[in-house]
């Protein structure tokens, strides 16, 4: 197993995957932008990603919906929704459909990394068959 994982990051504001993508690429990571959630459907529809992050809320489609195709698709992919209109009731429905994790914005770059990093370690766990 090797230590890169395969990440689509999907947000309607370009600057989070620009300002996400060099930095997860330089932990060795094979990272997609995707700005339209159409084109980051059938993007998932292809390939199965690791992970994927997504904006709660876009026009037309929603990051709730986004997650319930990923999830349907394959339950290995960890999911992190983000969203700069956080609320308990948002967070509980992304946790209670299958998100791994929640992160608010403005978000620092660490802190969406981390995230990450925990999906990466989950996704390692799995691999190795060592509970989560």
């Amino acid at each position: 197993m090797d230590n890169q994982y395969d990440i689509l990051i999907l947000d309607d504001e370009p600057v989070v995957g620009q300002r996400l993508k060099p930095a997860l690429e330089k932990e060795g990571h094979r990272v997609e932008i995707f700005v339209n959630p159409y084109r980051a459907l059938e993007r998932v529809s292809e390939k199965e990603f690791d992970i994927v992050v997504t904006d709660i809320r876009m026009e037309d489609i929603d990051g709730i919906q986004i997650l319930e195709r990923v999830r349907t698709l394959s339950e290995r992919t960890k999911v992190v929704m983000i969203t700069g209109y956080a609320t308990i009731e948002v967070a509980r429905e992304s946790l209670a459909k299958g998100a791994f994790d929640f992160i608010a914005k403005p978000f620092k770059l660490g802190e969406i990394r981390a995230v990450i990093q925990k999906a990466v370690d989950a996704l390692r766990a799995e691999d190795q068959g060592k509970p989560v």
